[in-house]
């Protein structure tokens, strides 16, 4: 498929226009080597996208590593590309790393740092709260984002893992003190997870007028087709987590549903998956990792497939049971 045919999209009010799939970092450095790593990103930019996510703690998970990792591979390969005009790099601060964890003013000033340093650039793009913090003050925190925004540091501001009700008070807290102001959000949603988002973000989303970019767009690879209800799971290293927590009547039935509609349009599961993700209110562009060329183009292929109305409907009717 042409992935060229996916047009950018405004990623809100941020002034930024992305590829309507986010190509997930967290794998850079951790199942995917420096050499895959470059490879993925050289398909993923050839093919028209430009939208990358990573986190100051990945891959920290790794015996022997200490978090930033995944920074480090994309700032190396935007270096050797020569690539920092061509991409829209966001990363994350509030997980443990290293430095500590937490959105305290002193630790997002030293980990932005240390983020500016392993990717190369002089300014990140989109900088998230990973988590919520709720032993620091709203205001400690969101002044310490402004002033990022202030110094040139940061263009942008988004949030993660925030309840709704938290993120409506950070919202309203920045726009009281006159502070640069959350614009994207990166909720988890997908065809099995749906009602955290829908129930109350993505109302607050329309609401504020956010930009979302959901994580797990895949539900860490159950819904990509390799896994398929009554045969041997594929073996990974996440394998048995992801059965466990989608291995039921709801998640085979959507599994179902997106065989049907794939085999219907000539595509493959994973690009049905992502593209009713692209077709919901507020999001612009789902997340997905990728540790190969040919998922990269399969992934691509996934924004130049038109769902139809019977498809839409077949995957709402599996999904919202």
């Amino acid at each position: 498929m042409a992935s060229q045919a996916a047009t950018k999209r405004k990623l809100g009010t941020t002034g930024l226009e992305v590829f309507p799939l986010c190509l997930g970092g967290n794998v850079f450095g951790w199942t995917s080597d420096e050499a895959t790593s470059f490879a993925v990103l050289d398909a993923f930019v050839e093919g028209g996208g430009n939208f990358i996510d990573t986190a100051d703690v990945y891959s920290r998970w790794i015996p022997g590593h200490q978090g930033g990792e995944s920074e480090t591979v994309l700032g190396r390969w935007i270096a050797s590309r020569k690539a920092r005009e061509r991409v829209v790099v966001a990363t994350k601060v509030g997980a443990e790393t290293a430095l500590g964890k937490g959105l305290r003013r002193e630790h997002i000033e030293q980990s932005v740092d240390a983020s500016l340093r392993r990717l190369g650039v002089e300014r990140i793009d989109l900088y998230y709260a990973h988590y919520d913090d709720p032993n620091t003050p709203f205001e400690e925190t969101l002044r310490a984002f402004d002033a990022l925004v202030k110094a040139g540091k940061v263009k942008a501001l988004g949030l993660s893992n925030h309840t709704a009700e938290r993120a409506a008070e950070a919202l309203a807290t920045q726009k009281r003190l006159g502070l640069a102001r959350y614009e994207v959000l990166q909720p988890e949603y997908n065809l099995v997870e749906r009602p955290g988002f829908e129930n109350a973000l993505q109302p607050l989303s329309e609401k504020e007028g956010l930009a979302v970019a959901p994580y797990f767009g895949l539900a860490s690879g159950f819904l990509t087709g390799k896994y398929q209800e009554g045969q041997p799971a594929p073996r990974s290293a996440r394998a048995g987590g992801v059965l466990k927590k989608y291995g039921n009547a709801k998640g085979w039935g959507v599994v179902a549903a997106l065989k049907k509609v794939a085999q219907r349009r000539g595509a493959s599961e994973a690009q049905v998956a992502l593209a009713w993700l692209a077709t919901r209110p507020t999001v612009v562009a789902p997340i997905a990792s990728a540790t190969s060329v040919p998922q990269v183009k399969e992934l691509l292929g996934a924004f130049s497939l038109k769902l139809e109305a019977d498809d839409l409907r077949e995957l709402d009717g599996a999904s919202s049971k």
